[in-house]
C-alpha cells in the first residue's frame, strides 16, 4: 500500500547543472520547485554541489549561488594540470552492457537516445534482453531499430548477473562498461570513464559519478540525501583505490588505500567499496572480469539475493590485487525510485544483498572470514550510529558553510570517513527541511534485510545449480554459447513461437572462445 503524503515530506527539488566558466544563470522559484540541487561544473566537468532555496527574484537566487565561485580557483588549477584530451587513436575499444527486462519503455528510450550522442570512436552497445518469455507486442525491436552501434543479446536466465555475463561473453571491446536501463549519459561519459585505463595500465576497473536525474518525490530526495544516491561518499576528485597487505601478509586487499593526486586521503575496509562505485556506472578491463570469474550468478536483481553483484565484482578486483579508479568526470544521471513503496523494497534489497554478497565471498574464499572478523565490531557500531542519525534527521550530508567540492571539503570528509560529501549539501543546507528525520520505516527496511542475506544467497545458489548449467565459484561464471541447452537455447515468445537469440561474432570471437565451457 502506498504511503500517504505527510506535511513534513520534502518538496520537489530542481536538479540544475551550472557551468562556472560562464556567468551565473538566472534561477527562480516556480509553481513546483522552491529549492534546487545545483551541480557546479567547470567546462562541463563536475566540481561540486550546492543545495539552496530558490527565490522568486532571480537576483536573490544568484546571490545564493555565489559560494560556488569558491570552487573556481581549484577547478582552474585542476584543468591546467590535467593532461591533454586523448586522441581517438589512443582510446581503448569499449562494449557497454545493459541488462534489461524492458519494464519502463520511456526510460529505455531516453537511455538509447543518450547512447546515440556518446562521443567515442570505437564503442558498441549491447542491450541484454533478460526476459524469459517475449511478449507478443514486444517493444524492444522497435526501440533499437535503426540505431547505430546497438545490438540485442537474449539471455533468458533470470537475473542481472546472468544478463551481464551474457554481455561479457558477446563483448568485442577491451573495456566492458555496465550501466542501468534508467540512466541518461553525458556525451563525454565514455571518454572520461576509459581515460584512466590509458593513463595508468595498472588500473583494472573504473567507476564514475552518479547524479540524480530528478528529485521530484520524497522517496527520491530521501534516497539522494541520506544515502548519497548510489555513492555513500560522493566526492568530486579523481581517486585511486589500491589494496594493501594486512599484518603478517595473510590477506591482500582486505584494506584499501584511497589516494587523490598521489596523496593518501584515507584507508577503508574492502567491503566498503560501494562508497566509490555502483553498477549504474562502472567498467572493467575484460581481462579483469576473466580473472575474478565474472558476476556471481547467485547475486543481483532477479535472484533471491536481490543485489550485491556489482559490489562483489569490485571487491573481487581489489581482493585479487587489482586497482580501481574513480573518475567524477564520467557522469550518468539516474532516475531514482519515485514511490516510497519502491524505495522500501529497494532498501530492504540493499541490506539483504549486502550480507548475501558477504556470504558469497566467504564461500568463494574463506579468508574473507578473517577480513570480516576484525571489522565487524566497528561496522556494527557505525551502522547503529548512522541509523540513529538518519531517524533523528542528521544522517544526510553535513550542512557546511561551503559547497560540496570546495577546496579541502571532500578530502576532509574522506579522511574521517564521514558523509559530508555524500550528496546535496551546501550553505543553504536542506532549504527548509534539513531537520526532518528520515522515515523510520526506511531505516528499518534496510536493517531488516541484513539477517536474511545469507539464507537468500544459499537459496539463490541452489537455484542456479538446478539450472541447465552452472559456473563453479572458482571458474568464470558467464555463459559460453554454442552448446545445446545453454545461453543459445531458443526461448518461446508469447504464443509459443521460438525466438532465437540475437548474436554477433562467430568462430574465433576472442571474448567467447577464451571462456571455459561448462560440462
Amino acid at each position: 500500500m502506498t504511503r500517504a503524503p505527510h506535511p513534513a515530506d520534502p518538496a520537489p527539488r530542481r536538479v540544475v547543472l551550472v557551468d562556472l566558466s560562464r556567468p551565473l544563470p538566472d534561477l527562480a522559484a516556480d509553481d513546483r520547485h522552491a529549492t534546487a540541487l545545483v551541480v557546479a561544473t567547470w567546462h562541463g566537468r563536475p566540481v561540486g554541489s550546492l543545495e539552496l532555496a530558490l527565490d522568486a527574484d532571480p537576483e536573490a537566487t544568484r546571490a545564493r549561488l555565489a559560494p560556488l565561485l569558491a570552487l573556481v580557483p581549484a577547478a582552474r588549477a585542476a584543468e591546467e594540470a590535467r593532461p591533454p584530451r586523448l586522441g581517438d587513436d589512443r582510446l581503448p575499444s569499449v562494449t557497454v552492457v545493459v541488462s534489461t527486462i524492458v519494464a519502463r519503455r520511456e526510460d529505455l528510450e531516453l537511455m538509447l537516445d543518450g547512447f546515440a550522442r556518446v562521443d567515442h570512436p570505437d564503442v558498441e552497445f549491447l542491450i541484454v534482453d533478460n526476459r524469459p518469455v517475449l511478449p507478443a507486442d514486444d517493444v524492444l525491436p522497435g526501440l533499437v531499430a535503426g540505431r547505430d552501434r546497438v545490438r540485442v543479446v537474449h539471455e533468458p536466465r533470470r537475473g542481472i548477473s546472468a544478463g551481464r555475463n551474457a554481455g561479457v561473453a558477446e563483448a568485442r571491446g577491451e573495456i566492458v562498461v555496465f550501466t542501468d536501463d534508467d540512466v541518461r549519459v553525458e556525451p563525454d561519459w565514455l571518454r572520461e570513464l576509459t581515460r584512466p585505463y590509458v593513463d595508468d595500465p595498472s588500473i583494472d576497473a573504473v567507476t564514475g559519478l552518479i547524479l540524480p536525474a530528478e528529485l521530484d518525490t520524497p522517496a527520491q530526495i530521501w534516497f539522494e540525501r541520506y544515502y548519497g544516491g548510489f555513492s555513500g561518499e560522493r566526492t568530486w576528485q579523481p581517486l585511486v583505490l589500491t589494496p594493501e597487505r594486512a599484518a603478517g601478509g595473510l590477506l591482500t586487499g582486505a584494506r584499501v588505500r584511497v589516494e587523490a593526486d598521489g596523496e593518501l586521503v584515507r584507508r577503508f575496509a574492502v567491503y566498503g567499496v560501494g562508497a566509490f562505485g555502483a553498477g549504474a556506472n562502472m567498467s572493467f578491463r575484460r581481462s579483469a572480469l576473466h580473472r575474478i570469474g565474472g558476476f556471481d550468478l547467485a547475486l543481483g536483481t532477479g535472484t533471491p539475493a536481490r543485489g550485491g553483484e556489482d559490489l562483489a565484482a569490485l571487491v573481487g578486483v581489489l581482493w585479487t590485487g587489482g586497482r580501481i579508479a574513480y573518475e567524477p568526470g564520467a557522469v550518468v544521471h539516474h532516475r531514482h525510485r519515485r514511490g516510497t513503496d519502491e524505495l522500501l523494497h529497494q532498501l530492504r534489497g540493499n541490506g539483504l544483498g549486502f550480507t548475501a554478497m558477504l556470504t558469497g565471498l566467504v564461500l568463494r574464499d574463506p579468508r574473507h572470514l578473517l577480513g570480516l572478523a576484525w571489522q565487524l565490531p566497528l561496522a556494527v557500531r557505525s551502522m547503529a550510529v548512522q541509523s540513529a542519525r538518519r531517524i533523528g534527521g542528521g544522517a544526510g550530508p553535513v550542512v557546511e558553510d561551503a559547497p560540496a567540492g570546495a577546496p579541502g571539503a571532500a578530502r576532509a570528509d574522506l579522511a574521517d570517513g564521514g558523509a559530508g560529501a555524500a550528496g546535496p549539501d551546501g550553505a543553504d543546507g536542506a532549504a527548509g527541511d534539513a531537520g526532518h528525520g528520515y522515515p523510520r520505516s526506511l531505516v528499518l527496511a534496510e536493517l531488516r534485510g541484513y539477517p536474511s542475506g545469507p539464507r537468500a544467497y544459499l537459496v539463490s545458489r541452489r537455484a542456479a545449480r538446478r539450472s541447465s548449467w552452472v559456473a563453479p565459484l572458482d571458474e568464470p561464471s558467464w555463459p559460453v554459447r554454442g552448446r545445446a541447452g545453454r545461453a543459445d537455447r531458443p526461448r518461446p515468445a508469447a504464443g509459443g513461437t521460438a525466438t532465437a537469440p540475437a548474436t554477433a561474432g562467430g568462430a574465433g570471437h576472442p571474448a567467447r572462445d577464451s571462456l571455459v565451457p561448462r560440462p
